[in-house]
């Protein structure tokens, strides 16, 4: 559970000449995009790897390990750490775990026997990571969560994250404010993978802004028997949110979130459609999703969320074929993992203002705030704040 009292705010600078200057580095200009592709940087050991070089013999310090190269998120965080940690002098080597708890634990084992001092790990499945985890900490290293907590394990020193909550019930206030005062409109409801815990966080949050209008009538649920069943009950517990998920998971897939909104526009009646209302995870489902419910005949308009702030999702909202996605600015989230990780690889004692319990220990966590995008402002806060260049895009 996330406890209250968290200050939207991104971590305050380590105060030393050395870190100063990285991150410095770490908030210049993003990954290039080419045709609403990110460009990563270059891996130095094939697809899977990214390591540094090092500073005069320098010992490897931090590893990092991601979840996959398969979505534009964490092909953008690879380009970012990368950069910031090169500026800091330290080495660092980046692997990706191919959605694979397995490949996960044996890349973390590999950077154990490189004499890391700090991992920064985020998890395929927050749970079967917490033997990953707990072997690091046999090894004397320091166990930075990133972006997914590592659950029911004592051997978590930080969580950097964003304020996951606050995604959830971005998107879904979107969803009431595009509803107005109208009655019974369609909402279909997708979800994250089970195996990770930020689809239940983002899902928590979403419900929370939800669940009055569904209960007042404004959105009538149409594809989760699940979600029906509790929709007069405003605090869901952990199984409950299970049993809706385990109805409305993309996996974080487009190709799942396809074949289950395909499978939800088969059942539904044409009375089901018309003007609806999608609540997608994150932007490259919500594309799935779109294309989806844009092709069927009988579906007249929708208005669908978002996460990430993905290129291709970006041009999509310039398009007007996505409504809004709910911006996570990397270069934050980068800044707080390695402001932490720099800080206790100097022995001293990262700055943490709150936490989040993961079933064995509330873990100290460092937090940037989120900010909802639509195509009314997507060029303020993307294009005038440099994030993006308006040269990759079109219609602006």
């Amino acid at each position: 559970m996330y406890h209250s009292g968290f200050h939207r705010t991104v971590l305050g600078l380590v105060a030393s000449l050395t870190l100063a200057s990285f991150l410095a580095a770490c908030g210049s200009a993003p990954a290039a995009t080419t045709g609403g592709q990110a460009t990563a940087a270059p891996a130095s050991g094939g697809a899977e790897a990214t390591a540094a070089p090092a500073a005069g013999g320098q010992q490897l310090a931090v590893g990092i390990v991601l979840p996959t190269k398969d979505e534009t998120r964490w092909t953008q965080d690879e380009a970012r750490f990368k950069e910031a940690l090169d500026e800091a002098g330290y080495q660092v080597e980046i692997l990706f775990s191919e959605k694979d708890s397995a490949k996960e634990k044996a890349n973390v084992e590999t950077l154990l026997t490189k004499g890391i001092k700090v991992l920064i790990i985020c998890p395929v499945d927050g749970t079967a990571a917490a033997s990953t985890a707990a072997a690091a900490r046999a090894a004397g290293v320091k166990v930075i969560s990133y972006d997914r907590l590592i659950r029911d394990t004592d051997a978590v020193d930080y969580y950097v994250t964003f304020d996951s909550l606050a995604v959830g019930a971005q998107q879904a206030q979107y969803l009431v404010d595009k509803a107005g005062s109208n009655k019974s409109q369609p909402l279909y409801l997708f979800a994250g993978a089970a195996s990770d815990n930020n689809a239940f966080i983002f899902f928590q949050g979403a419900w929370s802004v939800l669940q009055p209008k569904i209960a007042d009538g404004t959105f009538v649920i149409k594809n989760s028997s699940e979600a029906v069943a509790l929709q007069a009950k405003a605090d869901l517990t952990r199984d409950e949110q299970a049993k809706i998920i385990a109805q409305v998971t993309t996996d974080w897939a487009p190709g799942t979130a396809k074949t289950l909104a395909e499978s939800n526009l088969t059942t539904a009646t044409t009375a089901d459609k018309g003007d609806v209302f999608i609540l997608a995870p994150n932007d490259d489902t919500a594309r799935a999703i779109g294309d989806t419910f844009a092709a069927d005949k009988d579906v007249k308009s929708f208005i669908i969320t978002g996460q990430d702030a993905a290129p291709a999702s970006v041009q999509y909202i310039i398009d007007g074929k996505q409504s809004m996605t709910v911006f996570k600015d990397v270069r934050t989230l980068v800044k707080g993992a390695i402001s932490a990780a720099v800080t206790l690889l100097e022995n001293k004692t990262p700055e943490a203002k709150g936490s989040y319990n993961n079933g064995k220990l509330d873990v100290p966590a460092i937090q940037s705030t989120v900010i909802s995008v639509d195509k009314a402002n997507v060029k303020a806060e993307l294009f005038d704040s440099g994030y993006y260049k308006t040269s990759d895009y079109t219609g602006l």
